[in-house]
Order: C-alpha cells, then sequence, then structure tokens
C-alpha cells in the first residue's frame, strides 16, 4: 500500500493550502485506491495558520472578544491542541481587518495579548504565535500591555504605545507580564530577516504596504530606533534589534523576545515539529509540497525548503507542485527536490490562469500519480 503526504503552503491568491491538500489527496486515491494519505496544510503564520493545525491534528478554535487594531472590540479566536495554543496575530492586528483604514502608526497589537491572555488562563501552557499579515508598527508594545507590562513617560504617566509615540517610552515593567508568563513557553512563527529599524527594517521595508507614506516611514523607523534603545540599555537586550526577524511584523519579533520572553522560529520548521511531521516520514514512500511560485526564495527559509531538508535526510521522494516554475532554481536537486511540476497548461497572463488553477492542479496530480503507477 502506498503511503503518501501532502504538505503544501498556498497558491497566494489563488488556492489555499488545505484546498491544494484535498485536490491532490483525490488524485491520489483515485489512482491509488488503496493509498494512505496524510495531509498537512501549511500557512507562514498569517490568516488561516489556525485552520491549517486543525486540519493537521486533533484541536479545537476557541472564540473570544478582544481589542482590534483601532481599539475597538472584535470578534477573535485561536486553536487549542491540548496545551498548546496556536494564536494567528492576524485574527487581531491583521491588515485585512482595517480594510480601508490602515495606518502603522496608530494601529496596535493588544488584541494580540488578549488572545494570549485567554489561552493561559485556560490551560495553555505553550503558546506558538503566528506573525504574518500584520497591520502595526507598534514592536508588540500593545501585546506586553495587554499580558501587564507598564510603559511610562518622562512625566510618569502611563499609557500604551503604538507606532506614533514609541519615542515616548522612558521607562518599562514587565514584572506582571514576567508572572503571567511563568511557565508557559512562547514561540513566535517568523519567516523573515529583517532587524527592527534601518533601511531593511520594520518600517521601510513593510510600512508602505500598511499604509504609510514615505514621511510616516520615516518617522516610525526612529520611533522604533528610541524602542530599540531601551530594549538595549533597560531590558540588557544588546544585540537584540540587529537579530534576524526583530523586524518581523512591524518589529513585533523583536517585542516578543524583549517582553515576552518568546524565542523566534523558523515558522516551517515550527509546523513540521508540531505536525509530528518526523514520525509521519518514517512510513512515507513520497511526500507532495509546492506553493505558488518556486524559486531560489523558495529554498531559503520557506516551506519549501523545511519540508526538503527533511525528506533529503529520510530519503524520501519530495515532488514540488507549483503555479509557476522560475528558472533560478538550480541546486533545487541537491537541496532535496526529487522533481518538480508547473501546474500551468497555458501561457497565458496570470490573471486568467487563476481562473483555471484548480483544475489545472488536479489535471497536473493526475499525471503524477498515474506516471508513479507505471502508466498503468
Amino acid at each position: 500500500m502506498q503511503r503518501f503526504i501532502i504538505i503544501p503552503d498556498s497558491f497566494k491568491g489563488t488556492i489555499s493550502s488545505i484546498e491544494i491538500c484535498e485536490i491532490i489527496r483525490q488524485k491520489a486515491q483515485l489512482i491509488f485506491p488503496d493509498c494512505d494519505v496524510v495531509t498537512l496544510p501549511v500557512a507562514d503564520g498569517g490568516e488561516g495558520t489556525v485552520d491549517c493545525f486543525l486540519q493537521a491534528m486533533p484541536g479545537e478554535k476557541v472564540s473570544c472578544q478582544v481589542t482590534g487594531p483601532w481599539f475597538e472590540q472584535v470578534d477573535s479566536f485561536y486553536g487549542m491542541f491540548g496545551k498548546t495554543a496556536v494564536i494567528e496575530m492576524a485574527a487581531a492586528a491583521g491588515l485585512p481587518m482595517v480594510e480601508d483604514r490602515k495606518d502603522p502608526s496608530k494601529t496596535t497589537t493588544y488584541g494580540v495579548g488578549e488572545l494570549m491572555k485567554h489561552a493561559m488562563e485556560h490551560g495553555a501552557t505553550e503558546i506558538v504565535l503566528g506573525m504574518g499579515g500584520s497591520c502595526t508598527t507598534d514592536g508588540g508594545c500593545g501585546c506586553a500591555a495587554a499580558l501587564g507590562a507598564k510603559f511610562y513617560r518622562e512625566d510618569g504617566s502611563e499609557f500604551v504605545p503604538v507606532g506614533e509615540n514609541l519615542d515616548q517610552i522612558a521607562r518599562v515593567d514587565l514584572q506582571e507580564v514576567e508572572k503571567l508568563c511563568k511557565g508557559v513557553s512562547i514561540t513566535a512563527m517568523c519567516d523573515v530577516e529583517n532587524p527592527m529599524y534601518g533601511s531593511r527594517g520594520a518600517a521601510y521595508v513593510f510600512g508602505p504596504q500598511k499604509g504609510a507614506g514615505p514621511r510616516m516611514v520615516e518617522m516610525l523607523d526612529q520611533n522604533l530606533k528610541a524602542l530599540a534603545k531601551i530594549m538595549e540599555e533597560q531590558l540588557g537586550l544588546a544585540g537584540l534589534p540587529q537579530q534576524e526577524g526583530a523586524g518581523a511584523a512591524g518589529a513585533f519579533g523583536a517585542g516578543a523576545v524583549a517582553f515576552l520572553g518568546a524565542k523566534l522560529n523558523s515558522g516551517i520548521e515550527t509546523v513540521l515539529d508540531h505536525v509530528h511531521f518526523d514520525e509521519h516520514l518514517k512510513t512515507a514512500d513520497a511526500v507532495f509540497t509546492g506553493e505558488g511560485r518556486f524559486d531560489s526564495q523558495s529554498l531559503d527559509g520557506k516551506v519549501i525548503s523545511g519540508v526538503a531538508r527533511r525528506t533529503k535526510a529520510a530519503e524520501v521522494p519530495l515532488y514540488v507542485i507549483a503555479g509557476d516554475l522560475a528558472r533560478d532554481i538550480p541546486d533545487a536537486y541537491s537541496r532535496g527536490v526529487t522533481a518538480m511540476f508547473s501546474i500551468n497548461r497555458n501561457a497565458i497572463p496570470f490573471e486568467e490562469a487563476k481562473k483555471h488553477s484548480k483544475e489545472d492542479l488536479a489535471f497536473m496530480a493526475e499525471n503524477i500519480f498515474r506516471l508513479m503507477r507505471g502508466g498503468k
């Protein structure tokens, strides 16, 4: 009996990873009726991360009300898997939540902290935090404040910092956060290498897509630099602002480490560990993965690279099915990829091709399984 693992990222803007898993699973069972298929849909830490975990392992979605990005009450959720809570910051501070009110100088991550607090109060001793898709640039201060951190100005007044006033922080008190988070392991899923500030920092690289114009970008960058100084001088975290991933999610990467004692970890490595991928791999005959566009970046910290590293070590064939194959992936085979396929059957623009992506994926998957069966 054949045993397959299907573990794709989404094809951005066309097919979700859950849908991809189902399409490939159906074609596997069409050609190999007695096969065993394990589906492990993957998200990048942004919107859909909790649903992917729920597809891959037993758990429940917990609903609650929290503070939204504009300090309003919103309906939100997280996933609970035993004593592990999986939280998307996009569920409380996501870019789609602000719609046409994008302003990373004023939006907050306070609701993310409320999700974490709710999970801890309901028994979570481990928190996996997905940091994708944020609309904020508050360095995680809002989240920390919701967990009990106190931020003070020079005059002694307390406030909840946002991007536009990070430079007003004179003192930070983390005693209540440390009490609440004692005994809780926090991992922040992070797949970007950007530092807190500077030309490659959170404001300059991610600010524009969150609604920041040139002047706001410059202001946010200066304020993040001021926050970095607090982290280094008051909290004793020299070098943290330059650490890879510190600039993730509006510098939430740095804030997660500085205020919550979190560990920054590769998103795909975190997922693979939690869904027990290595255990599934021991009895697998082949693994299928993919994403919208397979290029050189795919082999540098993204889903395919993490999967390929483990399948290569286990000597299990890995097949990549992508929406598009770039020309700059010459070392894919040496990195663990057995073969790669594009679902693009016609030379047409993406806007037209995406309308047929599901049927094109199904067509390609069926042909791959027919080839594996020997054409019979």
